[in-house]
């Protein structure tokens, strides 16, 4: 699985212009299925993000995570961090999981990160608007093969 990870104030997703989800202080998580990623990569994943020290502490320091914040989280699908431009300009996704595969375990990441903080999501699969304020800028990458 892949993950990008932006610390915000505060961040929403809108489907067809409805809020279908939204986050105050804490992360942005864009994430990706990829072919062949197994059952426990949800739960792995959900666990590093959770304890990532991307947080200030009272020195201004990087050294509190989502927990010790109390954040929040909003969980977007997003087929295109599997983007493979090493062919020209177009973007190929082939190594992104299928559609239900990646649904499933999209929704299984949502759920262990749930487990750690609250949580919500946008709508797989759907056109989605997502605004957020961007905290720093902090913005992590995470691949679960590395």
């Amino acid at each position: 699985m892949r993950a990008l990870i932006q610390r915000v104030t505060q961040a929403q997703v809108h489907v067809d212009g409805a809020l279908v989800g939204q986050c105050g202080p804490g992360v942005l998580v864009l994430v990706c299925a990829m072919q062949g990623d197994g059952e426990a990569l949800p739960a792995k994943l959900a666990a590093k993000i959770s304890k990532l020290r991307i947080f200030k502490d009272e020195d201004g320091r990087m050294n509190r995570s989502l927990v010790d914040i109390g954040g929040e989280a909003l969980v977007i699908s997003q087929f295109t961090l599997a983007a493979d431009t090493s062919r020209g300009n177009r973007p190929g996704f082939s190594t992104a999981a299928a559609p239900a595969e990646g649904e499933r375990l999209y929704e299984a990441f949502a759920a262990e990160l749930g487990k750690h903080v609250p949580t919500q999501t946008g709508r797989f699969g759907a056109d989605m608007a997502v605004s957020l304020v961007n905290d720093g800028p902090v913005t992590i990458w995470l691949d679960t093969d590395t």
